[in-house]
């Protein structure tokens, strides 16, 4: 039975991505832990270039529906077909919020993907457990990344003064946000896109493979860090344009 589940949710996630995605205009961006909407700077600036209307959300980090609510928000204030852009966890507010009926496409960038009520620890707990894990420090319930752990396991191909500058203004999460289920998985129904970092530290890449390959999503491989958003935002750029509708990746 489980075999056959599996088999499943991967013909229904490979029929899903092999939808065409309405042509979109409206970029909506959602950055993960250890970070702000800044982190997309990068991204934003090429999208706009492109001549694309891109915003970045700023997720609260408190609870999983407070993250989901900022994102909702965001898209019900765009006037058309969006693409939908998670980073890293916020790939859990990009699967529940990508139902929302202005969502044509989403992107998930080296990004958390569960399916409706998975248990994403449990799942990520079959894989090698990453180097980034072990360097959360908590001051009660705010948790961070060290300043060594975001140098080497989080930004690990960024300059190092760069890196520090980033590490500096992370945002705190709360635990109550790990504790989070997405109940519905918008990549059964819209055209998905997957951005896998092969030198990931905080989420394990074959993980991420995982989760792309289930989901059957049109995915690439960037040889980069957790932030690939900001090692390499030309290949992420063509990645989301992609999805657009536009241009191909």
């Amino acid at each position: 039975m489980v075999a056959a589940g599996a088999a499943s949710t991967l013909v229904q996630g490979a029929a899903a991505a092999a939808q065409p995605a309405p042509k979109a205009r409206n970029i909506v961006l959602v950055h993960g832990l250890f970070a702000d909407g800044s982190s997309w700077s990068e991204v934003l600036a090429r999208l706009q270039a492109a001549g694309l209307n891109a915003t970045a959300v700023q997720n609260p980090l408190t609870t999983l529906p407070d993250a989901v609510a900022s994102a909702q928000r965001v898209l019900a204030r765009q006037d058309g077909p969006t693409v939908l852009v998670g980073h890293s966890f916020s790939g859990m507010i990009v699967t529940e919020a990508g139902m929302h009926p202005n969502v044509s496409a989403l992107v998930y960038v080296a990004a958390r993907a569960p399916d409706a009520d998975e248990d994403y620890t449990a799942l990520a707990k079959t894989f090698p457990t990453p180097p980034a894990s072990a360097g959360i420090v908590f001051d009660g319930d705010e948790g961070r990344l060290t300043e060594a752990a975001f140098l080497r396991d989080f930004a690990g191909d960024l300059p190092e003064a760069e890196a520090k500058v980033l590490c500096a203004v992370q945002q705190p999460f709360h635990k109550a946000l790990l504790t989070g289920r997405t109940t519905q998985a918008a990549w059964r129904s819209k055209p998905s896109f997957y951005a896998v970092s092969t030198e990931d530290r905080t989420i394990n890449p074959d993980l991420e493979r995982f989760m792309a390959k289930r989901m059957g999503a049109k995915t690439i491989e960037v040889k980069a860090s957790h932030l690939s958003l900001i090692s390499h935002p030309d290949e992420i750029s063509r990645l989301i344009l992609e999805a657009t509708g536009g241009q191909p990746a």
